[in-house]
């Protein structure tokens, strides 16, 4: 068995570090407004930084043989029972937060089940796929669909728990992706993967029809984005597409604006404008527009460097593994970490309706810390079975 690689370690370290750098230099309006230290946010942000290195340290030492297995399904289903329970449980132990009770209350502080559902979530289904799925040729649309009808089931029930009780559309759509990709890699056809990728598209369709709300968030979002869309469409079909621009949508505008007040160099550390009450808790959702205005495109580069890094560390650590489960489970997390930035960057930038989803340890919040921080601890555990560099281990 091999050491743990090492420099999956460093990255994740440095991303902490930067978070928690964040958390102080674009909260001093938070902190007025909430009447608490200027140290509140980085101070809470370096304990849950500084036990998320913990936790993936601690993880990375343990034998994958024998700890791999029991720490991911004990998440997946300590994780989807807490989440079963907490519309049943009263508000002295559940935090409900636009009639959402998504936070579980612990020691003074707020845990979400579903960032830690998702590490559970992921592992179930590598170490279901690496026993159950596979390249079965011939074996025909409608087999494979009776194959993949469990996982349906189970995807179905967790997607009505986090969608509609905890009224959180992004973490399906995160979820909803991976799935779908693991699927492909363990061994199903484009055939049915396109299937798949055809009935969750009308399914989302059908969702946003359904409530007026949706409706009205899509279309703020595309009296923003429409622009830079229709001017590639002639004419006579772009002014059919058009809806009147009535209010552009707040968050947004000041987000693509403090992307645009940090030029190539940013602003300088501390002194951007749009943190200043323009930006709601710019060091949750918008911790990239606020990143972008005060360290500009080059710090903002360095940090997609860092994390586009990350990931290809995680997925050589799959490539480089002969176990199928430790396959599918590190492309899992390396997937679930990728859509997570990908959909946060795509909302704050206009291109995609915003979603809520945090940056993996550069927004603020425990939950997604420690949630993303047990994933990448895991994978470390099993990159002890994959042949990496011999000199580059932790």
């Amino acid at each position: 068995m091999y050491s743990a690689d090492r420099k999956l370690f460093t990255l994740v370290s440095i991303l902490i570090g930067i978070g928690i750098i964040l958390s102080y230099t674009l909260t001093p309006y938070t902190t007025l407004l909430f009447d608490v230290s200027q140290f509140h946010f980085v101070i809470r942000q370096s304990i849950f930084g500084l036990l998320g290195i913990s936790i993936i340290f601690g993880l990375s030492q343990l034998d994958p043989d024998k700890w791999l297995k029991p720490i991911g399904l004990t998440l997946f289903a300590v994780s989807l029972i807490l989440m079963i329970a907490m519309p049943f449980l009263p508000e002295s132990v559940v935090s409900a937060v636009g009639g959402a009770k998504r936070w579980i209350k612990v020691a003074g502080f707020s845990l979400a089940p579903v960032e830690f559902f998702k590490v559970g979530f992921v592992y179930f289904l590598a170490w279901s796929f690496s026993r159950k799925l596979g390249h079965h040729d011939g074996m025909g649309l409608k087999n494979e669909f009776k194959r993949f009808l469990p996982y349906a089931v189970i995807f179905v029930m967790a997607m009505f728990i986090i969608a509609f009780l905890q009224k959180d559309i992004g973490q399906v759509v995160v979820l909803g992706a991976t799935l779908l990709f693991m699927l492909m890699f363990a061994g199903s056809s484009f055939r049915f993967f396109f299937t798949i990728l055809g009935g969750i598209f009308t399914a989302i369709v059908i969702f946003i029809l359904t409530a007026h709300h949706r409706i009205l968030r899509i279309k703020s979002w595309w009296a923003l984005a429409q622009n830079s869309v229709l001017g590639l469409l002639p004419d006579s079909i772009a002014d059919k597409l058009r809806v009147p621009v009535e209010v552009e949508p707040y968050q947004i505008g000041n987000s693509l604006n403090a992307i645009h007040n940090g030029g190539l160099f940013g602003t300088g550390l501390g002194d951007g404008t749009f943190k200043l009450g323009f930006l709601s808790e710019v060091h949750t959702d918008f911790v990239l527009a606020g990143l972008s205005e005060e360290f500009g495109f080059i710090g903002l580069l360095f940090v997609v460097f860092i994390f586009l890094w990350m990931i290809q560390r995680i997925f050589k650590i799959a490539n480089r593994s002969e176990d199928m489960s430790i396959y599918l489970f590190s492309m899992g997390i390396g997937l679930v970490l990728s859509f997570e930035f990908l959909v946060n960057a795509y909302g704050i930038s206009g291109i995609t309706p915003i979603k809520g989803i945090s940056v993996p340890f550069l927004s603020y919040g425990g939950s997604a810390m420690l949630g993303a921080a047990f994933g990448v601890g895991m994978v470390l555990m099993a990159s002890k079975k994959a042949k990496m560099d011999k000199d580059k281990k932790l």
